[in-house]
């Protein structure tokens, strides 16, 4: 199984006028998501799946890899990690219910707290950038599966 956890790219400020959901990317963050779906779609499975928090700016980013997606509410802003594990169909030590690849399109901190329980099995906060994936495999051994970071990529890489 390959999960990969990208956080939505660079978003407007919050304002009184939206709410936070309806937050839209910035010209910045529009180039941000454009430029790590350019890395991301050659190096992506066939079989996969595409999972987007409801709000706008996950949406935008997602939308830039040109292929269907679906939007989860479980992921939304506000999240716990056990909500994106369900939404994404995980087990944290057993065998996962979907064998192909698994993308998050979520926010901070919750997919921070997410790569922290997959690498570490700790409840920490772990930064990840705006824009940003984090691309994890999951490994059998004789002692249990295991979480292995394939790679971390951030759009100031791509340039």
């Amino acid at each position: 199984m390959e999960l990969i956890l990208w956080r939505h790219a660079e978003a407007e400020d919050a304002s009184f006028e939206k709410s936070d959901t309806e937050r839209r990317l910035t010209a910045r963050g529009e180039k941000q998501a454009r430029d790590m779906a350019k890395w991301l779609k050659p190096r992506l499975p066939k079989k996969l799946k595409i999972l987007v928090s409801p709000a706008t700016r996950t949406q935008q980013t997602a939308h830039a890899l040109a292929l269907p997606f679906e939007i989860e509410p479980r992921i939304a802003t506000g999240a716990e990690v056990d909500d994106l594990i369900a939404a994404a169909r995980l087990s944290i030590t057993h065998a996962p219910e979907y064998s192909g690849a698994v993308i998050l399109v979520g926010h901070q901190p919750t997919l921070g707290q997410f790569a922290a329980r997959l690498l570490a099995g700790v409840k920490a906060d772990w930064s990840i950038k705006k824009g940003a994936i984090w691309w994890f495999s999951r490994q059998s051994r004789a002692e249990g599966d295991q979480a292995m970071l394939r790679a971390v990529m951030n759009p100031e890489m791509l340039r």
